[in-house]
């Protein structure tokens, strides 16, 4: 070959491996924004309960046992069925006198009951009602 067609077979591959680039870009998923500037764009309201709650942490509570309390809510969940997923760090707080927040999915309102009268939720709340100060709580679901 000389180096006028080797010059040619690299201009080709060069073409090919943009194109194949270009190709494999397209196939990956579109981000968040892209998605809600969709005109298609469409949202679920699920059928699974939210225990949502926020605390006040009493005064002079050790951030050891801060983490402690709030690990053993993953503890309780791997233990009580019905738990779907849980949310531990409060990312912002608007509600300036509290600490933070927390919530249980539960897969359903009868999962949500089970819950309260699950004798490991009894054992933990009375442990919860030691550490905080104060707390708020709300069940949200769909219609």
């Amino acid at each position: 070959m000389n180096t006028v067609q080797k010059r040619i077979v690299g201009i080709l591959l060069g073409a090919v491996l943009l194109l194949a680039g270009i190709a494999a870009g397209g196939w990956r998923e579109p981000s968040v924004s892209a998605q809600t500037k969709s005109a298609a764009h469409t949202f679920g309201q699920p059928k699974t309960v939210i225990h949502v709650v926020v605390y006040k942490w009493k005064e002079g509570l050790s951030e050891a046992d801060k983490q402690k309390t709030l690990e053993s809510i993953k503890e309780m969940a791997a233990q009580i069925p019905g738990i779907k997923n849980i949310w531990l760090k409060t990312q912002r707080n608007q509600l300036k006198d509290n600490d933070g927040v927390f919530v249980i999915e539960f897969t359903s309102a009868e999962a949500a009951a089970d819950y309260a009268e699950n004798p490991l939720h009894d054992a933990w709340s009375k442990r919860w009602h030691e550490v905080r100060q104060s707390s708020l709580s709300f069940q949200i679901t769909n219609p």
